[in-house]
């Protein structure tokens, strides 16, 4: 694996991560942030906001891009709090850590943790946020990954039950007051849920208590992939949810979120991801083909 400093999207200070296939770059000058992750020579199936590329210093939060590490439950200036100066980024076993000290609202130090397998496209993201105030805070860890435009989402349904065998529910969804079933970026299969951005509509946000085990992102042949796990019986934000998805018109975004958590000063939370990236991936029209050319790959 190869460790160096380069330049990319206006920053100039950047590390770069890479085995022989692909290629992670993460933000040095604003943060923590993995700004890229792609095949190496291909395109970046991360998203990259025009107009918010290379810059520090602003006055208000600058959602930029790429992969980063938020405070949940969702709330302003809480969630909002500014990532645009420099982070410290060192050599960390197998990989990198990037640390924003704690700011004036939260009270509470962002972690991220990089770390790339040598020999497969298989990515390791820890999370970790510490309570560096002098207050308790209640808090989870939210990862929030934005994914290049004109993608699909790729959400596994848990397999179906017979009314003879379950009465009960085994799933818990939430949804946001723009939430709109009708519209046509969303598809309600019997094994999956699927999503697709587009450049001319409107946000659309769907929550779930997300047990499968990962997401999809299918974009022009690539397919990105997330795993994370649920801890059962833990508390979790927005009506119990450890995933969500949002688009809109620039964006869409897979976000895992960590246990609803009570952290005493000096303490701290961590969630993990784990990313794997393949290419030359067929078309998928139909749930069979989300079966073998998807759900195969996400769950080597």
């Amino acid at each position: 694996m190869a460790l160096e400093i380069v330049e990319y999207g206006g920053w100039r200070n950047n590390v770069r991560l890479a085995n022989r296939e692909v290629e992670l770059i993460v933000t040095r000058d604003v943060g923590p942030r993995v700004i890229r992750f792609g095949f190496i020579g291909a395109r970046n199936v991360l998203g990259e906001l025009d107009g918010q590329m290379g810059g520090t210093g602003e006055a208000e939060w600058m959602i930029r891009g790429g992969h980063r590490l938020w405070v949940a439950p969702e709330a302003k200036p809480w969630s909002y709090e500014l990532d645009n100066v420099p982070v410290d980024i060192r050599e960390a076993g197998a990989g990198i850590e990037a640390r924003q000290p704690a700011g004036p609202v939260t009270g509470v130090a962002k972690t991220v943790r990089v770390a790339l397998a040598p020999d497969a496209n298989t990515v390791t993201v820890s999370h970790t946020l510490t309570n560096e105030g002098d207050n308790p805070v209640e808090l989870a860890v939210w990862a929030l990954t934005v994914m290049a435009k004109r993608g699909m989402a790729v959400i596994p349904l848990p397999a179906k039950i017979p009314h003879t065998e379950r009465l009960t529910h085994n799933q818990e969804w939430s949804l946001w007051g723009y939430t709109d079933f009708s519209d046509p970026r969303w598809t309600l299969g019997s094994r999956y849920i699927t999503l697709r951005q587009d450049p001319k509509r409107s946000p659309t946000k769907l929550g779930l208590a997300h047990r499968e085990g990962w997401i999809g992102y299918l974009l022009d042949g690539f397919l990105f992939t997330k795993a994370f796990r649920r801890v059962e019986q833990a508390a979790y934000p927005d009506g119990g949810v450890n995933f969500e998805t949002f688009t809109n018109e620039d964006i869409l975004e897979l976000e895992s979120l960590g246990p609803l958590v009570r952290l005493a000063p000096g303490e701290a939370s961590t969630h993990e991801e784990r990313w794997t990236l393949h290419k030359d991936i067929p078309a998928c029209e139909t749930e069979a083909d989300l079966d073998r050319h998807v759900r195969t790959l996400a769950q080597e």
